[in-house]
């Protein structure tokens, strides 16, 4: 009878050595290649440090050689009215930007950027998206057109830095300013001169006299690019809270990803919608008190209340355009007076 002892040692040496075997005949597997995509911010280089590069650097990190984000910074591959197209057709995988200065084709692109008084502070944007319904609008929006919106979050509010101090309505007449498609619509009417050019080129413009200023961003934005130091004044009264901006895809690419890496793209998205929202926040009261380049100026409450009042008859006339903008409009104006009636510190006054 065979020992049970012995009889363990031989089939367990029988097993090794099939394993052996199996290893030896078995063919070598390829690692597979990372996921590669291209991604252009509307940033330039200096901005693009603070409202997107942590969050990819992070997000290459966590893939762990899965996936690899390539940044570019505004204009780099194509110039930032075309990213629209360029994500469309695939010559780049995603964008970062708001919905107007890309040329979206879509019924939500006037409302990107800075649309008149939607909001009134940061957190006023991720709110309207993700409790007033404004992701299933984009979602399907861009859907329509073979793009991913993967994201929207909040920017820094819309102020003016100029060469020339504004302390009136009166003052803005003339003004050649540097600033977003439909804020430049809506400015129109006070006798602002709206003037589209390259992102980088705009500092340059102001030191040659071609513009007077910018109505682009807050004075966070006006100290981190350079801006500051070819200006003399910035007006404390802003035409909107918060920039609404995006994370966008190519809709193929995006279908390409693992659902666990696009689970790590949100969060990566996420995280910069925070890194933003302390950044500007912080930067926006700081910068005013202590930043020593820009001197302050207003136009009074009750006049600047002209401004207000203009932007509901402009809500007005853009939801006369089609039910999907109506139906965005109305949106903001339930979220303007919900706030409006829970009071402080939502709204004042």
């Amino acid at each position: 009878m065979t020992n049970r002892r012995d009889f363990l040692k031989k089939a367990g040496a029988g097993t090794i050595a099939a394993a052996g075997a199996a290893t030896l005949a078995a063919p070598a597997v390829k690692a597979q290649a990372p996921i590669k995509w291209r991604l252009q911010t509307y940033a330039g280089p200096a901005l693009a440090e603070h409202v997107v590069k942590p969050a990819i650097d992070a997000f290459n990190k966590a893939a762990n050689g899965e996936m690899v984000i390539e940044l570019y910074t505004a204009d780099q591959l194509v110039p930032t009215a075309e990213l629209f197209r360029a994500m469309q057709n695939g010559t780049i995988d995603a964008v970062q930007s708001d919905d107007d200065s890309m040329a979206s084709p879509t019924e939500v692109t006037v409302f990107g950027g800075y649309f008149p008084f939607a909001s009134r502070y940061s957190l006023d944007v991720p709110v309207l998206f993700n409790q007033y319904g404004l992701n299933e609008i984009w979602a399907e929006e861009y859907e329509k057109v073979g793009v991913k919106h993967i994201s929207a979050g909040s920017w820094d509010p819309c102020h003016f830095n100029t060469t020339k101090p504004i302390r009136s309505l009166e003052d803005l007449k003339g003004l050649r300013l540097y600033t977003f498609p439909t804020a430049g619509r809506f400015l129109t009417q006070f006798g602002v001169i709206p003037v589209t050019i390259p992102y980088e080129d705009a500092e340059v413009a102001v030191q040659t006299g071609e513009l007077d200023g910018m109505a682009w961003s807050g004075i966070t934005e006006d100290y981190t690019v350079g801006w500051a130091n070819v200006t003399k004044y910035f007006l404390t009264n802003n035409i909107s809270g918060a920039w609404i901006g995006h994370f966008f895809a190519n809709m193929e690419r995006w279908n390409e990803v693992p659902d666990h890496l696009k689970s790590l793209l949100q969060l990566a998205m996420n995280s910069s919608h925070l890194h933003r929202q302390w950044w500007y926040w912080g930067g926006e009261a700081s910068l005013r008190v202590g930043g020593g380049k820009l001197e302050l100026t207003t136009i009074p409450d009750a006049e600047w209340a002209k401004v207000e009042e203009a932007a509901v008859k402009f809500w007005d006339e853009i939801a006369a355009e089609s039910p999907t903008k109506a139906k965005v409009v109305e949106i903001f104006k339930k979220y303007n007076a919900d706030m409006a009636k829970a009071g402080r510190p939502y709204r004042y006054g």
